[in-house]
């Protein structure tokens, strides 16, 4: 589909203004977006990073109590001494749920626990209690969360000591981890940022809202939480934005606990966090918005007064093609435009010429040949067509045995004849410049000398009406090797008539009105096969031109008096008539 002019004048005039402002705006918000993050994820990072270095503090912090529950001194002590020593250790922390002294050979000397049952000398055999085994490998040792009754989180502590003169090798604590959830609930970005603390596996270690961690170990939380810090790694420890376990668009950064293998995030909600960007993205937007209508607006009277000439002239243009020629187009612009608006104001007055010559040439070419309706055209005078007397040679013509053919013919084949017919007496009408009146059926009548005069009237229609003898009769050998009966004969008659249009303001005919006329007609009824048949007048004016056979005298139908007819003798049957007592008679005027 074509576009229109103002439309595209509109476009490049409004993307002329809005495509920069949009472009900066779009560069504005990106950078103010990279700043944004670059600074968000300094801040969690760095909350993160101080939470960790805490909650580090807060493990080491554990170490001494736990070591002094041995003695350094070398001496053998006591289980009441050892007894007392893990209780002042369980007093130092409270946050030691249970302490358990294993020697040298695994077996537990002693368990102090704050909420079970204690044991002395129990020598219970704990060597391959993974506690043991690992303080023994790495000296220090942490266990992944235990939930206590499935719910308060824990883990278990093993220090490892390699002191020969001592017969305790191994210290296992049990250590409640509220003291964590207390400093991850100190942390506060914003209104709605948070820490939260998980172990290796993902588990929730610690939360602000404890009863998330009272649930106890979430396998899909945990597997959320696994893949947030895989996402922080990949990122190269930046902040990254994503959905947090409760499946919320977060902004998240996270700092590992490196000793106990745990994870610290600290995140904020995207929308909180992008605040400051969102509200310089709606100032940006309402000041876009109010230039991107101002640009239009100006886009729009700019191409309105770039357009408008145009549409005159397409307005115009359409006018004029729809035949209103008398339309003119009124521009005022000084340039280009105007002159192409006088250009089309005078193909316009031309195409009105040109219209009222076409409209002549075919009212005259409905009865004259083109030659002739040109000629008449070019003199510019339609008063030769008006009534008036004139010596004609008036001309008929029609099919022998036509109406019996046409009755049992089928349709297709009427029409074909009919157009083969009329298509060769067309082109010998054309070449000689007649004028044809009318035509019906199979009949045709033809004037000569008439609306345009000719030399030698007379001899002008037999000679036509000789070479259309000749072609019909061509014509009809065909159509008898398919089986038609078919002849044609033709009658002239020369003489006065009242010639001129006959019609109505829609169908205007030229015809002659006169006994010529009649004369005519019934001699080319009683003509038969090849015969063309004329009266005295046209064989008189002849001069002996052209050899015929004089037929005598007859009567013909609706004429008063004897006719005397002669027929014209042709190439192919020089005598094609014969006398009363059958031997051919030459004409002799």
């Amino acid at each position: 589909m074509r576009r229109s002019l103002f439309r595209k004048y509109f476009l490049v005039l409004f993307a002329a203004v809005v495509f920069p402002m949009a472009a900066s705006g779009i560069s504005d918000t990106w950078f103010s977006y990279v700043d944004q993050r670059a600074i968000l994820s300094a801040l969690l990072r760095s909350e993160a990073t101080s939470a960790a270095e805490k909650i580090e503090s807060f493990l080491d912090g554990i170490k001494v109590p736990l070591g002094s529950t041995v003695p350094q001194d070398g001496t053998m002590a006591s289980v009441k001494q050892l007894r007392l020593l893990v209780v002042r250790a369980m007093y130092q922390v409270p946050g030691i749920l249970s302490i358990s002294l294993v020697d040298d050979a695994g077996a537990e000397r002693l368990h102090i626990s704050r909420t079970g049952s204690n044991r002395t000398e129990g020598r219970a055999d704990r060597s391959g209690d993974p506690a043991v085994v690992g303080a023994r490998t790495a000296k220090v040792w942490y266990s992944p969360v235990i939930y206590r009754q499935g719910s308060e989180p824990s883990i278990t502590m093993a220090m490892a000591n390699y002191d020969d003169t001592v017969v305790v090798k191994t210290v296992i604590a049990e250590i409640s981890l509220k003291p964590v959830w207390l400093i991850v609930s100190e942390i506060r970005v914003g209104r709605s940022g948070q820490a939260l603390v998980v172990d290796q596996t993902g588990h929730l270690i610690a939360h602000p809202a404890i009863s998330k961690v009272m649930q106890g170990a979430d396998e899909k939380a945990a597997l959320a939480l696994r893949g947030l810090r895989d996402a922080i790694a990949a990122a190269g420890g930046t902040a990254v934005a994503n959905r947090n376990a409760e499946n919320e668009r977060v902004v998240t950064a996270g700092a590992p606990v490196a000793a106990a293998g745990w994870t610290v995030f600290v995140e904020q909600s995207q929308a909180e966090a992008f605040a400051p960007l969102y509200a310089s993205l709606w100032r940006i937007g309402g000041l876009f918005l109010a230039a991107t209508v101002l640009a239009a607006v100006l886009a729009y009277w700019l191409a309105r007064r770039m357009s408008g000439p145009i549409r005159l002239l397409e307005e115009g243009a359409l006018k004029i093609g729809a035949g209103q020629f008398d339309h003119r187009i009124n521009i005022v612009s000084g340039d280009e435009l105007e002159r192409l608006a006088a250009r089309f104001n005078q193909m316009a007055q031309e195409l009105a010429i040109s219209r009222d010559r076409a409209e002549r040439m075919m009212r005259l070419k409905r009865f004259l040949a083109p030659q002739v309706a040109e000629l008449v055209e070019k003199a510019g005078d339609e008063r030769m067509l008006a009534g008036q007397r004139a010596e004609v040679v008036a001309v008929f013509c029609d099919l022998r045995g036509f109406t019996a053919f046409s009755a049992h013919a089928a349709p297709e084949d009427i029409m074909q004849l009919l157009r083969e017919y009329y298509e060769a007496l067309g082109a010998i009408i054309t070449r000689y410049e007649v004028t044809l009146t009318s035509f019906s059926a199979d009949g045709l009548m033809i004037l000569v000398n008439a609306p345009v005069p000719c030399e030698e009237p007379a001899l002008h229609a037999v000679k036509m009406a000789v070479d259309m003898q000749e072609a019909i009769q061509g014509l009809i050998s065909g159509w008898r090797q398919r089986g038609y009966q078919i002849g044609f004969g033709m009658g002239l008659a020369m003489g006065w008539a009242t010639v001129g249009r006959i019609g109505y303001e829609a169908r205007v005919d030229y015809t002659a009105i006169g006994n010529v006329v009649n004369l005519a007609s019934q001699l080319c009824s009683s003509a038969e096969d090849r015969q063309i048949l004329i009266d005295y007048s046209v064989a008189r004016h002849l001069h002996d031109k052209i050899p015929l056979v004089d037929l005598g005298t007859r009567q013909l139908k609706g004429l008063d008096g004897l006719v005397r007819a002669f027929n014209v003798e042709t190439k192919d049957r020089p005598d094609l008539a014969s006398n009363p007592n059958g031997a051919p008679r030459k004409a002799r005027l």
